[in-house]
């Protein structure tokens, strides 16, 4: 089986509180940041990059390197239904909630 050029390249990078791994040309809903769609983000904080088989291992970040990205859309997520019930006490409560994400494209590993 072989791999695709998109495949042997990815970083793991950290971004709005998670770890993610990022291939070029890949879309990926994250938690929301701040911007406009269209806006590019340099990301500075990349944790690992590897492309075939060259690997740099951050300690705890790869230096000089960066993770650009676009965001193509600011959007809310799909609705989570919370139900509470309690037996025997008439209790029940319905709460719904509905995360702001943000949807970017990868556009370059540097």
């Amino acid at each position: 089986m072989t791999k695709t050029e998109n495949e042997k390249k990815f970083a793991v990078i950290k971004i709005s509180g998670t770890q993610l791994k990022v291939f070029e040309g890949k879309e990926y809903d994250i938690n929301k940041i701040e911007g406009k769609k269209g806006d590019k983000v340099e990301i500075s904080d990349v944790l690992l990059v590897v492309n075939g088989d060259d690997v740099k291992m951050g300690d705890p970040l790869v230096k000089e390197s960066k993770v650009v990205l676009e965001i193509t859309s600011q959007k809310k997520d799909t609705k989570v239904d919370v139900l509470k019930y309690k037996a025997k006490s008439r209790y029940r409560k319905s709460i719904g909630h509905r995360a702001l994400i943000s949807r970017v494209l990868v556009k370059e590993i540097k």
